[in-house]
Order: C-alpha cells, then structure tokens, then sequence
C-alpha cells in the first residue's frame, strides 16, 4: 500500500517547510514547485518526494534567483 503521507495539500506543505500557505499555492501556479491538480479540482497536490527532490536541486545560497534582499 501506498503511503498516505506520500501526497500533500497546501497546508500541508506550507507546515513543512514553514512558509505561508498563499506563497505555496503561487509557486504551485506560477510552475516554480512540483504540483499537481486533479480533474476538476482546484486544490494543489504534492507528491513528498518530488517536493524534497526539487528543494535540494533549489540551493538559497549562491543563487542567482533568490529574493532581492537590497530592494
């Protein structure tokens, strides 16, 4: 069986990581995170382990990327 934790929503990430839920589902729209939707719904999903692939392969330090701290 499949582990029931394997698939997250929002919450459940934005928990994890410790981030606001609206900053999750914006990285969910605009690409920036692995997401998912099923048919017909609107609620995002997760899958654990592309989440944690994708946050090692997404360094904060030394990135090009990241917010502009100076303004």
């Amino acid at each position: 069986m499949t582990d029931p934790k394997a698939i997250l929503g929002a919450d459940d990430v934005a928990e994890l990581l410790g981030m606001n839920v609206q900053m999750v589902r914006r990285a969910a729209r605009e690409g920036a995170s692995p997401a998912y939707r099923l048919p017909g719904g609107r609620a995002y999903k997760f899958l654990r382990e592309e989440l944690f692939d994708w946050l090692k392969k997404s360094p904060a330090v030394g990135s090009d990327e990241g917010d502009d701290l100076d303004g």
